[in-house]
């Protein structure tokens, strides 16, 4: 008899198999901004305040071409087509010599967690990324974030540290730990 855990294994590999995960294109502007702004209003994990249109985060996809290190990658329901969350990797920093650096980040509809989303997408971002002249990874997360966290350690990142109250939203402070990865 299998063990629970092989059972919870298989389920996710079967769920994860109904994901199919493709480059971002403009038409999946409103779906991403309508995933994005979950996040804005009602949770720390994004440290902006105020929801977008599409139209303001036109320039956000914009930045993340089909071909080189900046991407966005997008999870669909492989029957209904619906977005489920998306991948991107970022400028780390706006200076030349953080060219060889990117940061990384996974959004996922509210209710798309635990459906190995998260993996497919990392899994994708990270195979997009192989022949790109990249470094090192980073990714940081709003504490506590749990779900985050391992995500970002089954993929071989390692925590290397804290920014204690960085960020200041719903009337409390949050602090962000830091990740990092070789590429």
């Amino acid at each position: 008899m299998p063990s629970e855990h092989a059972e919870t294994a298989a389920q996710a590999v079967v769920e994860a198999a109904e994901v199919q995960v493709r480059p971002g294109a403009e038409g999946d502007l409103d779906a991403l901004t309508d995933i994005y702004n979950h996040y804005v209003r009602g949770t720390p994990i994004t440290f902006d305040t105020v929801a977008f249109t599409p139209e303001e985060r036109r320039p956000w996809l914009l930045s993340h071409p089909e071909d080189g290190p900046h991407r966005l990658m997008v999870a669909v329901d492989a029957d209904s087509q619906r977005i489920l969350g998306y991948a991107t990797s970022s400028a780390f920093g706006p200076k030349p010599a953080y060219g060889t650096s990117v940061e990384l980040t996974v959004y996922l509809a509210p209710d798309a967690g635990g459906r190995g989303v998260g993996t497919a997408l990392y899994e994708a971002l990270f195979a997009a990324l192989a022949g790109e002249d990249l470094h090192r990874a980073y990714a940081g997360i709003t504490q506590p974030n749990e779900a985050s966290a391992r995500l970002h350690q089954r993929f071989g990142f390692r925590y290397v540290g804290t920014y204690r109250e960085v960020g200041r939203k719903f009337g409390r402070y949050w602090d962000v730990a830091w990740y990092e990865k070789d590429l």
